[in-house]
């Protein structure tokens, strides 16, 4: 009888000296883990020596050592730092136009390449889906902000595990990965402690992060920093704090550590910036600097920008600057038709927002300051862009109340005030939550129409400045500007190509999701070389466009009104670049081949279904129901996060109940906040006696709710829904009514921004007089607990109107 060879051992003359085998051969009989000749192996218990390229034997001295290899970047490779910005124009850097002293970008840009012809998503989330995926923003799932949940494939809010960011395809390689600053891929109701944390930074390829994972903040008082993958526990920011100061040292922080222990390791830092999205805040020294600059007002800075942008070539001869805006809703009138107060104010809007863009070039500054201290600013790849053009949610206006004027409410009663009244000297500062008005919006797109949010080139043309001096040494005759189509998705291509990395097609045994971006490399080496992008479609809340070959069909899309192709314009970009001139009459035929083929795209690429009035993008998923459920904070618990906590409250009747252990005599302090400048409320003690501050949308009121006496107290907190979006209060202690307050607006929309603190006031203050008096006035007493009850929703809540809708659409057929 013949055996069967045993695979793991080798023939008897084939057998290694002494007691040294190789690792196939190795096993530990006495503990089982041997394979019965002829038996097939176990798939649940891996040999432990299999593949190990050494030899093992029962010691030390009869083995032969060997050390996996390292993934090494190639010789050389660059390091990439993208820095992106949030509601920049096209016009507000000193390379594309602006008046905005930009030095470090200007040092960039005269060595490196200006495409001036570069195209995004109009609008964040989106744009940085593209941007980090490679693919267009719809099929990564962000059809729009990550800050809806309507139930459908585009609106997903997540990263695919098959879509490899640009940061894990670096970190594959060797990169040393680092983000700071806004993230705006993980959906708000997953930006809480309790998350699984799937599309956090850290999940998605970042070795650090620091910074913001929702959309905007507060730059003097941000309501929750995170650190990796733990939101910060903070109570008060030192003196002179500021946002953008503090994520370029945390950046600055990581490199010089990386450096301090690898010399050699690349690394890509993705610096994206909360700036210059509203609310609109600027250092007071910053702010001194452009004080009286834009007196003149927005139509001569228009004039002025337009010219320098034709004399740097970034436009061909007999480019027009289109008329201002003038469509309803969007429209801008002339400055000189302003009152003189209105001028004075609207002039220092606009000075807080130069002062913004000022310090973020600062701080750019600082950082390449400390790649050049290293050696290493000439092979550093350095990206500096906007997410989506300059915005016009800040009304004709303006506003001092941000997140007043951001409710978009269908039935906003009479007295609702988008605007607070605030003296001059608070708008920039901690006390204002300010936007400009559209009419500087309006010329930070210069000379485009439109904003941020319409597929119309103001909300999608953005500046671009990419400089490598290693990598990318401009020719002599080589002016640096590029005229060619190239497209957000086009930049992870970009990057991989210059650094030496190639896109696997799949990744952890599966396959990767196709790109859709391709690489413009050969753009950036040869200023006449053809754009690498020929053709694109765009879409967002139903405003559209299709680009190919110079020709764009576009539409500006009146919320609500039916999609058909009465809405298509068709501009000749090659003749046109700034879409005045409507041609879509004289080629009938191009309109329907674009029209054609944007649908085919959209089918392709998840666009489908669009938004419409039915009221939808209110609709959040059933696991949502679970962030309103009543809820007990003990003494101690760090700040509720904003999301969780607006689901508490919002349009609904709900009751807040403090238990006191023990209240002294002397015992005083906030007993529960919710909110911050913006708009919130609080409860405390002073002197002796029960206060309650609501803070609507900036506008401070106070309630008095009688003397607290000494020992063991419940407090509550009645807060009752009733007509025109209103809240009435009660303020009851061991259920005897101490005081009132009301009716007063509600806070909707994005209000409160700042979360739930249990004993203190974090942070922003909701009453900034208080803050004044005691900082965060942390509680003295005994606090066991605080309980949020949320009640009923009020009938005008938007998710309840939807299903009502909803639910009787289906009855009906």
């Amino acid at each position: 009888m013949t055996s069967t060879p045993d695979p793991h051992r080798p023939a008897a003359d084939a057998r290694p000296a002494a007691d040294a085998r190789p690792a196939a051969d190795a096993r530990l009989a006495e503990d089982g883990a041997g394979t019965a000749p002829g038996t097939a192996a176990d798939p649940h218990r891996r040999d432990p020596y299999a593949g190990f390229p050494g030899t093992v034997g029962r010691t030390f001295g009869a083995s032969t050592p060997a050390w996996p290899e390292p993934v090494r970047p190639r010789e050389g490779a660059p390091n990439i730092v993208v820095v992106l910005i949030d509601d920049m124009g096209y016009s507000d850097i000193g390379p594309f136009g602006s008046e905005i002293p930009t030095p470090t970008l200007d040092r960039l840009a005269a060595t490196g390449v200006k495409l001036a012809n570069y195209h995004t998503m109009p609008l964040c989330s989106p744009a940085r889906a593209a941007l980090l995926t490679g693919l267009n923003p719809h099929r990564v799932g962000y059809s729009f902000v990550a800050n809806a949940d309507p139930g459908f494939p585009g609106y997903g809010m997540e990263v695919a595990g098959d879509i490899p960011t640009l940061a894990e395809l670096l970190h594959d390689r060797g990169y040393a990965t680092y983000a700071v600053g806004k993230w705006h891929l993980t959906r708000d109701s997953a930006s809480n402690a309790a998350d699984n944390r799937a599309n956090w930074p850290l999940q998605k390829g970042f070795d650090q992060y620091y910074g913001v994972l929702e959309g905007l903040t507060s730059l003097f008082h941000p309501h929750q920093l995170v650190r990796d993958n733990s939101p910060l526990d903070i109570d008060e920011f030192p003196e002179g704090y500021y946002y953008t100061d503090d994520i370029t040292d945390q950046a600055i922080a990581m490199v010089k550590s990386l450096r301090a222990h690898d010399a050699e390791k690349p690394f890509l830092l993705y610096l994206a910036h909360n700036a210059v999205h509203g609310p609109l805040q600027a250092k007071p020294a910053d702010l001194a600097r452009h004080k009286g600059r834009y007196d003149a007002g927005w139509d001569e800075l228009r004039a002025a920008r337009f010219a320098r942008q034709l004399a740097a070539g970034h436009f061909p001869p007999g480019t027009e600057l289109p008329e201002r805006n003038g469509e309803a809703g969007h429209d801008v009138g002339p400055w000189d038709e302003l009152t003189d107060v209105q001028k004075k104010v609207y002039a220092r809007y606009m000075e807080v927002y130069a002062a913004m863009v000022d310090n973020v070039d600062q701080n750019l500054g600082r950082l390449t300051d400390t790649l050049a201290a290293l050696g290493e600013l000439d092979n550093t790849i350095i990206v500096f862009t906007s997410d989506n053009g300059g915005t016009g949610e800040g009304g004709a206006e303006g506003t001092r109340s941000y997140f007043s004027r951001f409710v978009h409410h269908p039935n906003l009663p009479e007295d609702w005030n988008p605007d607070v009244e605030r003296e001059i000297e608070l708008i920039g500062g901690p006390q204002s939550l300010v936007h400009y008005p559209r009419g500087w919006g309006m010329a930070s797109n210069t000379p485009f129409r439109f904003y941020k949010g319409q597929t119309y080139a103001g909300g999608v043309r953005v500046p671009f400045v990419l400089s490598w001096p290693a990598g990318l040494p401009r020719a002599e005759a080589d002016g640096g500007v590029r005229e060619q189509y190239q497209y957000v998705t086009d930049i992870l291509p970009t990057l991989l190509e210059l650094a030496g990395v190639e896109r696997p097609s799949e990744r952890g045994g599966q396959p990767v999701q196709s790109l859709d971006g391709i690489s413009f490399a050969p753009v950036l080496r040869t200023p006449g070389a053809p754009s690498t992008h020929p053709e694109q479609y765009c879409e967002m809340t139903g405003n559209r466009s299709y680009y190919r070959d110079g020709w764009k069909l576009v539409t500006l899309h009146r919320f609500g009104a039916p999609y058909d192709d009465s809405e298509w314009a068709l501009h000749d970009l090659r003749t046109d670049p700034t879409e005045i001139h409507d041609v879509a009459a004289d080629h009938p035929e191009l309109v329907k081949e674009l029209a054609a083929a944007w649908e085919a795209a959209a089918w392709r690429n998840g666009v489908f279904p669009l938004a419409d009035g039915s009221g939808a993008l209110a609709l959040r998923g059933p696991e949502a129901d679970r962030l309103r459920r009543p809820v007990t904070l003990l003494a101690g618990t760090p700040e509720l996060e904003r999301y969780r906590s607006s689901r508490l409250i919002s349009f609904r009747s709900f009751a807040v109940e403090v238990e006191l252990t023990a209240h002294g005599a002397d015992d005083r302090g906030v007993l529960v906040s919710h909110g911050d400048q913006g708009g919130g409320y609080s409860l405390y003690v002073e002197d002796g006696r029960l206060h309650f501050a609501y803070n609507q949308y900036g506008e401070l009121f106070e309630a008095d709710g009688g003397p607290l006496a000494p020992g063991a107290r419940r407090i509550t907190l009645e807060a009752t829904a009733v007509a025109d979006l209103k809240w009435e209060f009660r303020i009851l202690v061991d259920g005897a009514e101490g005081g009132r307050l009301g009716p007063v607006h509600q806070l909707i929309g994005m209000a409160p921004f700042q979360g739930i603190s249990v004993g203190i006031d974090r942070k922003s203050p909701v009453s900034w007089p208080v803050h004044e008096r005691h900082r965060s006035f942390r509680y003295t007493g005994g606090l066991h607990a605080v309980t949020y009850l949320p009640g009923e929703p009020a009938p005008y809540d938007p998710e309840t109107v939807v299903r009502a809708l909803r639910e009787a659409a289906a009855a009906f057929e």
